[in-house]
């Protein structure tokens, strides 16, 4: 299979302590530079990746929000895929002192123990929101909006099937985004549940994991769908395997 995009998650799979080093950025330039799409993924609000990484060049479309917003780095176009959060829900959050609290073009997000609180006030406002979970921080958003649903639209505007798309992560929101695509990757790092469900699980984590299967996916060895194959079937360079995930 001659896949066309590359999807990453950021914090826990690209980025170590929310950088990314030299060496994933020019695996990332040497995808790009063999004509693959890129497509960043992330539970992040636009603001907070900006104060963080400077290289939004590298990719086509972002989908941030942890599914919520596509944004353009090249035109700087935003695109919410829903409605605003209700006023009167962060209202209520702030005045039951839920702090962090940040809210985006669609996402409220905030850290645990905050969870009960903000599943209170969904109750008691009545509101089809979800919550999702990702290493600690606690994620609010619209019912049925996660990273799989942001990355169809996204890859839609590329005229990228899913199939034909590459993705890698490391946490609980990550789930979603790996069953879409042709092959999910765990970096080394990621969580056990998450190395469960992945096609492939690289040998070494973060950067150097995506850069593992970027090597992989440019000299055309990656699987499609060998999916929940034993573990020790599922690493790089292991026999019968041919490759080898936050806000």
């Amino acid at each position: 299979m001659n896949y066309l995009a590359l999807a990453t998650d950021y914090d826990g799979t690209i980025a170590t302590h929310g950088v990314v080093d030299d060496d994933t950025l020019e695996a990332l330039r040497r995808c790009r530079a063999a004509g693959r799409k890129l497509l960043l993924v992330s539970g992040r609000e636009l603001e907070s990746l900006a104060a963080t990484f400077s290289h939004f060049e590298l990719f086509d479309l972002m989908v941030l929000e942890n599914g919520a917003l596509i944004y353009e780095p090249a035109t700087k176009r935003e695109r919410p895929l829903c409605d605003p959060p209700a006023e009167r829900f962060v209202r209520a959050l702030r005045a039951r002192e839920v702090h962090p609290l940040s809210v985006g073009r669609v996402i409220v997000a905030t850290f645990e123990p905050h969870e009960q609180t903000v599943l209170a006030a969904i109750h008691e406002q009545g509101l089809e929101y979800q919550v999702i979970f990702n290493k600690g921080a606690v994620m609010v958003l619209p019912s049925g909006v996660n990273k799989a649903t942001g990355l169809k639209e996204a890859l839609a505007e590329l005229a990228i099937p899913p199939e034909r798309t590459v993705a890698v992560g490391d946490a609980e929101n990550d789930h979603a985004l790996l069953e879409l695509c042709g092959v999910g990757a765990a970096v080394a790092n990621a969580l056990p549940a998450l190395k469960e469900r992945a096609d492939v699980v690289t040998v070494r984590d973060h950067g150097a994991g995506v850069a593992e299967v970027i090597d992989s996916m440019l000299a055309g060895t990656l699987r499609p769908h060998p999916r929940r194959a034993p573990a020790a079937s599922r690493h790089l360079g292991d026999a019968g395997a041919d490759v080898h995930p936050d806000a």
